[in-house]
């Protein structure tokens, strides 16, 4: 259910002398959970927090102070969170190194041994480097869960198309990128890296450096020995219901067709699989796939009455090598959520409820930490 802008429900309770933390419906994690942002994010995307609701408040803000009203009250009042702020734009290699930096200093601070790992996008390849990193340094598994939303494991056809344009698209990439602001595409980001390591295969063979999902991913696959518990959230939506600047891509300059088996980039769009030559369909998200973003276990998210739920799909397995999920796991539409790439991170304006939604990750976190 979607949530107002300030949590009336909490300044109520207040008024009535009852404790905000009489609402916290979400376990709280042993360890912190740090959040990984996606291509083109910081600590914010386009004046929001990268990390919020459709107002801007960060979901893991916690209703632990005196009359505090822009928090997120699904959540204990004792959960700790961090979020994470890498290059807004370059491959994950470079991204997934900073990130284990970032998380170093952070548990440092935060005086932990262990933490947990939640990515969006990109951030959710990020973290599966992170993860390797922070195991070769320390010496043992430092994270706890590793989750995934909208993730294009496998790769995006919207970056082969991008790089599709030819020469110039460098140029192109800055221009957009700019309108973020030099604090988005500052100094050291590289667009032209981010998106070639968004293509399942290597795109330019001549260019002296391979790149691409698939290596990325035979490099920094699944293991117990960095992450105790790999798990993904998918997203995919059809018709007018994505948000309007995907669904006009989608519609007049590529078609994702996310929906069909194959084992590699059968049809050379980008992503692994191929498609089951239906243009329309409830078979991406507007930027990723279906068969790109199952990792580990594929989680099913429930909205109920109280506190949602997210919960294992056990029915399809447990991808354990990323580049080979079998083909119910990269076609089947079970426990999809109905959002688009971005009402996951607040980019609505829609009916969905992020605070309730990432309250539910991190109970599914608390209870697998």
């Amino acid at each position: 259910m979607k949530q107002q802008p300030l949590s009336l429900a909490v300044l109520a309770l207040v008024v009535a002398g009852i404790s905000p933390s009489a609402m916290a419906a979400a376990e709280r994690t042993t360890y912190p959970v740090v959040f990984a942002h996606g291509l083109g994010g910081f600590d914010n995307i386009l004046g929001y927090d990268y990390w919020g609701d459709d107002f801007g408040v960060f979901v893991g803000d916690p209703c632990n102070e005196f009359l505090e009203i822009t928090c997120n009250s699904g959540i204990d009042v004792n959960q700790r969170s961090f979020v994470a702020a890498v290059q807004p734009l370059h491959d994950s290699d470079v991204r997934g190194l900073q990130l284990a930096n970032e998380i170093e200093g952070y548990m440092a601070t935060a005086g932990t041994k262990y933490v947990n790992l939640v990515g969006h996008s990109q951030g959710g390849i990020d973290a599966r480097k992170a993860a390797r990193v922070l195991r070769e340094r320390k010496g043992y598994t430092v994270v706890k869960s590793l989750v995934s939303v909208s993730s294009p494991h496998r790769g995006s056809p919207v970056a082969k198309f991008i790089l599709d344009l030819g020469p110039g698209v460098t140029s192109v990439l800055d221009a957009l990128f700019r309108i973020y602001g030099d604090v988005v595409y500052g100094p050291g980001n590289d667009a032209y890296a981010s998106v070639k390591s968004l293509v399942y295969n290597d795109y330019d063979a001549n260019d002296g450096k391979a790149t691409g999902a698939k290596r990325f991913n035979t490099n920094y696959n699944i293991s117990a020995s960095y992450a105790s518990n790999y798990a993904s959230l998918m997203t995919a939506q059809s018709g007018l219901s994505v948000n309007p600047a995907l669904y006009l891509l989608r519609g007049f300059y590529f078609d994702i067709d996310g929906d069909g088996y194959c084992v590699d980039d059968c049809d050379n769009d980008g992503a692994a699989g191929k498609g089951n030559g239906v243009r329309t369909g409830n078979d991406d998200d507007g930027l990723v796939g279906i068969n790109s973003q199952q990792m580990g276990y594929r989680l099913r998210y429930t909205e109920r009455l109280g506190l949602d739920l997210v919960s294992v799909d056990s029915a399809l397995g447990y991808v354990s090598d990323i580049n080979a999920p079998n083909a119910s796991q990269m076609t089947s539409s079970s426990s999809l959520i109905n959002q688009d790439h971005l009402d996951v991170i607040g980019l609505g304006p829609d009916t969905f409820s992020e605070m309730e939604f990432y309250a539910a990750i991190f109970d599914y976190i608390a209870k697998n930490d």
